[in-house]
């Protein structure tokens, strides 16, 4: 069974791969929390990119802890590192309807376009294939 410690580290290794795709992909604008941030603060999401980075960075860490706890409380086992991939392929999934649906649409107020979901459902798909072999790789127990 995975640790938080280990759920934590592994989102901090799953949200940097996550990061460096994005800058790759993206646009050069904002992350989407920087949205998040300038609606909360007042202002532009351009005025808020490095809080709003770090505030996805914040989320990338927590999820990986919330993974790690999560899968042994649905009776599933992350033991091997096929299925720990697996069942983080359908975690990074998850993460994007949620982001996609309640975030982005209903708390920010943003319409993605189709470039911005297929760039947000690789990298979370990403995110979640890469902590699910982190934490069944065994890495930190």
């Amino acid at each position: 069974m995975a640790s938080v410690i280990a759920g934590l580290a592994g989102g901090v290794v799953a949200t940097i791969v996550m990061t460096i795709t994005m800058m790759i992909m993206g646009d050069g604008g904002p992350p989407p929390t920087a949205a998040l941030v300038a609606k909360v603060a007042g202002g532009e999401p351009e005025e808020y990119a490095m809080p709003g980075m770090a505030l996805h960075i914040v989320y990338g860490i927590v999820a990986g802890a919330v993974f790690a706890v999560g899968v042994p409380l649905l009776g599933l086992s992350l033991g091997s590192i096929g299925v720990a991939i697996a069942l983080g392929f359908v975690y990074g999934i998850v993460l994007m309807i949620g982001g996609m649906m309640f975030w982005m649409r209903m708390v920010i107020g943003i319409e993605p376009d189709r470039g911005m979901m297929m760039m947000f459902s690789t990298v979370h798909v990403i995110y979640g294939v890469v902590l699910g072999a982190f934490l069944g790789a065994g890495i930190i127990a």
